[in-house]
């Protein structure tokens, strides 16, 4: 909710230079999860509608609110949240259940915990949500009845068998596991660092939200690379699906890798890196510390209950 506009806008900045022609794919970003959006006219969809003449970032946010109302700059929200939601759950839930086994089997100190933990409760996350994701986007293109919807897809799973709903999942994984991976490492060892500094016996509000900042944002520029060849390559199979445009030939990780390097030089595997930290950074550390937060709350709340 709150990082949302930052994505509105910086969405609208890119439109107003490379206007989307119909049946573009762009990828929509809040911070902690993406989605393919697919254009289907120069008006229909909010968050790029009126292109405007925006002189930059604060002049665009001052514009949106002014012309077209406060509520523009959480446009595309409700279609985040549906994929929040369960993916969050499933995450944080598998985390914690994760860790506390390891815990019992590696003993209560050992440093692979979180970065086990971190990677498998990402990969079930991810697999779970990734035809959801494919759904989705179907829907909105073509703006499908449920029936429409389930003859459609029941037919793509005949044709091609169960495996083609995680199509895309291969680059989402490359990037999301080890972003949880490094994530999870740096939190936990920040968030002793700073409790043994402080002589805190759990983490306070403050720390979490440092060290989630920080660990967040040490996840993303590391993780970057992984994260533009994520939205080449899911870009291309939306364009190949919706509007049956050919695949172009090089389609792996590593030859779209070589392929950027060798057209951008190796800042082009960094692009958008300014952006990407204006979210992932604030996202990362709001939504860790409300979870630490809520636990504690509860843990807190069970006990004066069993009391």
């Amino acid at each position: 909710i709150l990082v949302t506009p930052l994505d509105v806008i910086k969405t609208r900045l890119q439109a107003q230079s490379n206007p989307f022609s119909k049946g573009k794919c762009f990828v929509y970003s809040n911070g902690l999860m993406d989605h393919i959006c697919v254009c289907e006219n120069g008006n229909s969809k909010a968050w790029y509608k009126k292109p405007g003449h925006f002189k930059g970032t604060l002049d665009a946010f001052v514009k949106i609110i002014q012309i077209e109302g406060i509520k523009s700059l959480w446009s595309g929200l409700p279609p985040t949240l549906i994929m929040a939601l369960p993916t969050t759950v499933i995450y944080f839930t598998c985390y914690d259940q994760l860790s506390e086994a390891l815990k019992s089997r590696l003993g209560k100190d050992d440093e692979h915990i979180p970065v086990l933990a971190g990677s498998l409760s990402r990969f079930g996350s991810v697999t779970v949500v990734s035809p959801l994701e494919l759904i989705r986007t179907r829907m909105q293109y073509r703006n499908l009845s449920y029936n429409q919807l389930y003859t459609c897809i029941s037919g793509k799973v005949a044709t091609d068998g169960w495996f083609s709903l995680w199509r895309g999942w291969s680059s989402t994984v490359l990037r999301d596991v080890p972003f949880s991976a490094i994530y999870w490492y740096n939190y936990e060892r920040f968030k002793k660092m700073m409790c043994k500094e402080v002589g805190a016996h759990e983490p306070t509000f403050f720390i979490a939200f440092t060290s989630g900042a920080a660990s967040g944002s040490i996840a993303a520029v590391i993780t970057l690379p992984f994260d533009v060849v994520k939205t080449h390559r899911q870009t291309e199979l939306w364009e190949s699906e919706t509007l049956k445009i050919p695949q172009r030939d090089c389609t792996s990780t590593w030859a779209i890798m070589r392929k950027i390097v060798a057209k951008n030089g190796i800042t082009g595997l960094f692009a958008g890196i300014i952006p990407r930290l204006f979210k992932v950074a604030p996202a990362c550390a709001i939504m860790i510390s409300t979870y630490e937060y809520g636990k504690s709350f509860f843990s807190h709340l069970n006990e004066k209950m069993n009391q």
